[in-house]
């Protein structure tokens, strides 16, 4: 991306580690014994029938909820006990399953405010967006990147749905994350939307980790080089998608009502 710093991790390394993950909810035991690498410079999916858990990982692996077990490592620090603010400065940052932009303001304007962060500006509600206007060289080559220039000034609340996730995930680049996670990206979305989102993933994990809840096995097919399988909290399957698409037992549990 055109204002990322180009993290220069191996593409071996795991960049956000889990060890030995669970989560109890009182008696019932959400997440069990779940291990898993997101490795610097690949797309890894995080797929599962409803109810197999994949959102209570990513709660966990973001701090949103502490593990009642097991231990988190993003970039080589132990995590397990930090909370999610300093998780998400360290470089570990979460894009939801429903957009989260300011629909009042200008599309440039919500990635001015997502940038002042990284800029080490403390920006007041009650100031003029104008006090941003040394972020413009910087929001307008993030727009760029991520295509969306033509909308520059236009409301993020007249933007189509699609474009709108455009602009979330710019505005989640603007913070320069490390480890990108996804909460299901294609969600509610039409086929040409999809093959723009798909495309700015895949540009976007050049440079840094991706993982992502996807129910769109084609899209996970296509995009991701490692799948993690999780039925009833704990992993059923691992590797790439040929791989687990293979697996009888994931074929059972997941895939037998899908395109495999």
């Amino acid at each position: 991306m055109t204002n990322a710093v180009q993290h220069q991790q191996p593409e071996s390394q795991a960049v956000l580690s889990a060890r030995g993950l669970r989560r109890d909810f009182g008696a019932f035991t959400a997440v069990r014994d779940v291990d898993i690498d997101v490795r610097h410079a690949e797309v890894h999916a995080l797929i599962g029938p409803n109810g197999a858990g994949k959102t209570t990982v990513f709660n966990l692996l973001t701090k949103f909820l502490q593990p009642t077990a097991g231990s988190i490592m993003l970039m080589g620090q132990d995590i397990t006990r930090t909370p999610p603010d300093k998780v998400a400065r360290m470089g570990l940052v979460r894009s939801f399953q429903i957009s989260a932009v300011f629909p009042h303001l200008s599309v440039l304007d919500n990635v001015r405010v997502a940038l002042q962060r990284n800029n080490h500006l403390s920006y007041q509600f009650w100031q003029p967006l104008s006090a941003l206007n040394r972020l413009n060289e910087q929001a307008e080559a993030l727009l760029a990147s991520v295509g969306l220039t033509r909308e520059r000034n236009a409301l993020a609340a007249d933007l189509s749905y699609g474009r709108k996730r455009v602009l979330e995930i710019a505005t989640t680049l603007a913070l320069d994350p490390k480890v990108l996670l996804l909460d299901e990206p294609m969600a509610g979305m039409g086929q040409e939307d999809i093959g723009t989102i798909a495309n700015l993933i895949r540009e976007v994990a050049k440079t840094r980790a991706v993982l992502m809840v996807e129910h769109n096995l084609s899209v996970v097919a296509d995009l991701c080089q490692h799948v993690t399988v999780l039925q009833r909290g704990e992993i059923l399957a691992e590797g790439d998608y040929d791989t687990v698409s293979r697996d009888p037992r994931v074929r059972t549990a997941y895939m037998g009502t899908e395109e495999a």
